[in-house]
């Protein structure tokens, strides 16, 4: 972008350490050409890591419920056709349930996110110069001296006033709105993936094996999907993998006792 080559030839040395900051806080804007080229920055990067977070949230859901139906129901009956009905049943209402309250609550988002930006298209048409104020305003309260913030914002609106706006004042990139069908079917598909595991652990092995089996295999499971939710997320992995192996040991071992009883009591 041109802003510091421009608004350097009139700020002298100091505002050489001042324009990089201009770089850094509008860069995303522009053409994306930054000082290191070989890092990702922008709304991009951090989409496509809330859609890998949501994932692997996604399949932590799928194993730890379908876990706690099929131990359940194992406790209950060696029947395998029993515990393979439950175990297919929970994955179809589970895969569903995700899908249809992704794509809800996705859509409900990007209706929103419809309507400020048509509200900000019609302020930049109706008052340019207010937005235009207002735009320079937003960088000056970011540290920016008057005179930088007016040629950031000067320069952006010449470039792309609604991109600008949007993403300045709304936190909003206008090409990049969140779709509620990859939404829904990215829910369905890691819920199925997750889901998968306990079903194959509490089937393959023998009656008197499926039970442990299930248990060691859903626990490293869910170690691994909290270590990469943690990394991603930038928190400590020992706590987040203790929270959700915890949780999972502990719904297993619930539905375990469920159907035990229901077993000894013939129902």
């Amino acid at each position: 972008m041109t802003v510091s080559r421009r608004a350097a030839s009139t700020t002298g040395a100091w505002g050489d350490r001042r324009l990089l900051v201009v770089d850094r806080t509008v860069e995303g804007f522009g053409d994306g050409d930054g000082a290191h080229p070989h890092e990702p920055h922008g709304n991009g990067l951090a989409s496509r890591l809330n859609w890998l977070r949501a994932g692997v949230l996604g399949a932590n859901d799928g194993i730890v419920s379908t876990a706690g139906l099929v131990v359940g129901v194992a406790a209950a009956t060696t029947t395998t056709a029993n515990i393979l009905t439950a175990g297919v049943a929970g994955l179809t209402a589970g895969a569903i349930s995700m899908a249809v309250g992704e794509y809800i609550s996705v859509s409900t988002q990007r209706d929103s996110e419809r309507a400020l930006l048509s509200k900000e298209r019609r302020e930049l048409a109706e008052e340019p110069d207010y937005e235009l104020n207002e735009l320079a305003q937003i960088y000056e309260g970011k540290g920016l001296s008057e005179e930088t913030a007016r040629l950031v914002a000067e320069e952006l609106t010449a470039h792309d006033a609604f991109t600008a706006h949007a993403e300045a004042e709304l936190r909003l990139d206008p090409t990049e709105l969140t779709s509620p069908w990859q939404a829904a079917i990215s829910s369905a598909v890691s819920f199925t993936l997750g889901a998968i595991l306990p079903i194959l652990a509490i089937l393959l092995p023998p009656v008197s094996w499926r039970i442990p089996v299930t248990f060691a295999a859903v626990l490293i499971a869910l170690a691994l999907t909290g270590s990469i939710s943690s990394r991603l997320g930038g928190s400590n992995p020992r706590r987040a993998v203790l929270r959700v192996v915890i949780g999972g040991a502990l719904a297993m071992a619930v539905t375990y006792g469920i159907g035990q009883l229901a077993g000894v009591s013939g129902l």
